[in-house]
């Protein structure tokens, strides 16, 4: 289950970024992850980035994550029942199709992993989006073409799984219309019934801080903030800096809401010479945020005071 857990973490930093100025662009992904080990088969739903579902596979139960997927009840009675049976379904697909790709490499044992992502967006009331890929232990494996119907094939085992899984294409052209038009209706249905949550504005907290005096970098770090699109940058005496920085993937809290960091590395001459500046705009915020470089916290070698 630990292995299931950490995947999990990294297929959820995959999930595509929403820019700041898409306030209106809403998101459905699932994200699923078969290991070859038991019976353990770890999917869940999520909307614009916060999970709302997922699947116990040790109990075979769908289990709701946030209170507003609650509401559901009320307009489709049916609704955990059918969604139960379909991650059932996908439990017997995902051990059945790791043993398939695990015979296209021509292998009998060890542990594996297959993993798949798919979902669809919605900008505004016109444009949307959709997208299935699966990973093979960590690598890309497949994806869907949505303009063709096709899969498309990362590697060479890949074209004999897909020759052996989908001759005809008739499950690729079964996603195209799932992603193009049910998963489209689903994500109305859900942001309808989430739109309080999913509309709230919480303000970044933030801090700028070295490890150590002697190090070079310089971390700048917002958390507790929702909705997810954040943009962090740096400055030098007013200027735009994109050498030497590392941008980090935005991250999921407990408590449905956001963490980011940036670090840049810069000689300590630089820092005495010039006004660095961290610089985050949230849509939260009336004006950007600016944290001076000067007053960053030493968290050791000076027990962590202010410069």
């Amino acid at each position: 289950m630990e292995d299931s857990s950490r995947i999990l973490k990294v297929l959820l930093f995959l999930t595509f970024s929403v820019h700041l100025s898409s306030a209106v662009t809403h998101c459905l992904q699932y994200l699923c992850t078969a290991l070859t080990t038991g019976r353990n088969f770890s999917p869940v739903g999520l909307v614009d980035g916060e999970q709302f579902v997922s699947y116990d596979s040790n109990i075979r139960k769908l289990i709701p994550k946030t209170e507003w997927i609650k509401k559901v009840e009320a307009d489709d009675p049916r609704y955990w029942e059918r969604e139960t049976d379909r991650a059932q379904d996908q439990q017997e697909f995902f051990q059945n199709n790791l043993a398939r790709v695990m015979q296209s490499f021509n292998q009998t044992e060890g542990v594996h992993t297959l993993q798949r992502m798919f979902g669809c967006e919605r900008n505004g009331d016109t444009t949307t989006r959709g997208y299935d890929q699966y990973g093979y232990d960590g690598e890309d494996f497949i994806s869907l073409n949505l303009k063709n119907a096709t899969w498309t094939a990362a590697k060479r085992q890949a074209v004999i799984f897909i020759n052996n899984w989908d001759p005809r294409g008739e499950k690729a052209k079964y996603w195209k219309s799932y992603l193009q038009n049910d998963c489209i209706d689903w994500l109305k249905k859900y942001v309808s019934y989430a739109r309080e949550t999913l509309e709230r504005k919480v303000r970044p907290e933030t801090t700028l801080f070295q490890k150590h005096s002697a190090s070079p970098e310089v971390v700048c770090h917002a958390t507790g903030f929702f909705p997810k699109a954040v943009m962090i940058s740096w400055q030098k005496d007013g200027e735009e800096v994109h050498e030497n920085v590392e941008l980090r993937e935005t991250l999921p809290n407990h408590d449905g809401s956001f963490q980011k960091r940036s670090i840049l590395t810069v000689p300590a001459e630089e820092l005495q010479k010039h006004n660095y500046t961290c610089v985050i705009q949230h849509s939260s915020l009336e004006k950007e945020l600016v944290l001076l470089v000067s007053e960053r916290r030493i968290l050791r070698g000076r027990r962590n005071t202010l410069l």
